[in-house]
């Protein structure tokens, strides 16, 4: 079993050009005085270019703090966050806000879409919020969805969509600006067996492009098997890492 710190990880002061995301002592804790709880207790993980990194372990252990985290929405207590050459803990808030819309692709475990847009106008936002002219912004939108298997879907509202629908909008919205790095919530959580495997070939696919790596939070195992690497946290600790072999999790 490999260690966290694998491959041979750079020292905090230096990041290795094969690692996406390094973190170093990060520590998270929420409320403060007594009612203050720890979530993250010293996390130690490297992720490298061209994997899918597997996060599990049990609810409430600190996945999702820690996605959150290296995808730049939340602040940490202590520690070092290397993404993609940069330093997130010296980043200003408003340039990491750039940085994320720019490099970054999310899919939020409660999907996050606007209700009074269209699925095409949905996934057309980050690059809207890049500068993307409007029509070609929507035209990329229907591409996308038309890759997630939503192509007859592109105009309909989010109600009218069905849990696994939307999630898979949510899914081409994060993938719509190319992003190098993609961090992605349960996105097979809705989705029943055929949707989730097709869902996950193309993460997969994303993240096997040399300078691009995947992060996915999951419980389902019925993806293991597209993972290159599995990092496990309990109680707020990374507590392996290792490598995923496709015939023991066929």
């Amino acid at each position: 079993m490999d260690t966290p710190l694998d491959k041979g990880a750079a020292t905090p002061d230096t990041v290795h050009p094969s690692v996406a995301v390094q973190v170093r002592g990060l520590v998270k804790s929420f409320g403060t005085g007594e009612t203050s709880v720890t979530v993250l207790k010293g996390i130690d993980l490297d992720v490298y270019f061209g994997e899918l990194l597997l996060l599990v372990g049990e609810s409430g252990g600190g996945k999702t703090t820690l996605l959150s985290a290296i995808a730049g929405i939340l602040d940490i207590d202590s520690g070092d966050l290397d993404v993609l050459g940069a330093s997130l803990t010296k980043m200003a808030p408003g340039t990491r806000t750039s940085f994320r819309g720019h490099r970054m692709g999310f899919v939020f475990q409660q999907f996050n879409l606007l209700p009074a847009l269209t699925a095409a106008e949905n996934v057309a936002i980050p690059l809207l919020i890049q500068g993307t002219g409007r029509q070609e912004a929507i035209a990329r939108g229907r591409m996308m969805l038309e890759r997630v298997g939503l192509g007859d879907r592109t105009e309909f509202l989010p109600r009218n969509l069905s849990g696994g629908q939307q999630q898979r909008v949510a899914v081409a919205r994060a993938l719509v600006n190319d992003p190098q790095l993609l961090v992605c919530d349960e996105p097979t959580a809705a989705l029943d067996g055929p949707n989730g495997q097709k869902i996950m070939e193309l993460i997969r696919d994303v993240g096997r492009v040399p300078g691009r790596c995947v992060i996915v939070v999951t419980h389902d195992s019925r993806v293991f098997h597209f993972g290159d690497r599995m990092a496990e946290l309990t109680d707020g600790r990374i507590v392996g890492v290792h490598p995923i072999h496709a015939e023991a999790t066929a």
